[in-house]
């Protein structure tokens, strides 16, 4: 079996994958909505993460936990609400430590990628705790 085979059984690296797909969402959200739209970094990072979560969460419910995924519009709903929720935990730790870097931390750290990525870093733990137990829990056997 390929290492590569090996690591992708495991949802934890598959999750890291849509986390690192979603992180590259991010920061191409963020730089487009301080940039282009001319947003404030907080409401550019609020407009940046609710977009990455979404497509987290298709990716995580297509790929990290396909077998697990709700069916249906009304399940999907469902799932969407409660990976919203379960997420929003990390969204919170996410977005504050990185608005709070931005306007306290010194070089390099007081730089909105470099506040995001510590932001985003922080939230993960959270994030696939919350996923895992809450929104994409086994179907009952």
């Amino acid at each position: 079996m390929s290492l590569a085979r090996y690591l992708l059984r495991h949802s934890f690296v598959r999750f890291g994958i849509i986390g690192a797909l979603g992180y590259l969402v991010d920061t191409g959200v963020l730089g487009i909505a301080t940039g282009i739209l001319k947003l404030e970094f907080e409401a550019g990072r609020a407009f940046s993460i609710f977009i990455a979560m979404a497509f987290t969460w298709l990716g995580n419910r297509y790929f990290t936990f396909a077998d697990r995924r709700a069916h249906g519009v009304s399940g999907a709903f469902q799932e969407w609400a409660k990976f919203v929720g379960a997420n929003l935990l990390g969204a919170v730790v996410n977005y504050g430590i990185s608005v709070l870097l931005v306007h306290y931390a010194p070089l390099p750290f007081s730089n909105k990628y470099a506040a995001q990525a510590v932001g985003v870093l922080a939230g993960l733990v959270f994030n696939f705790t919350l996923s895992r137990t809450i929104v994409f829990k086994k179907p009952p056997v």
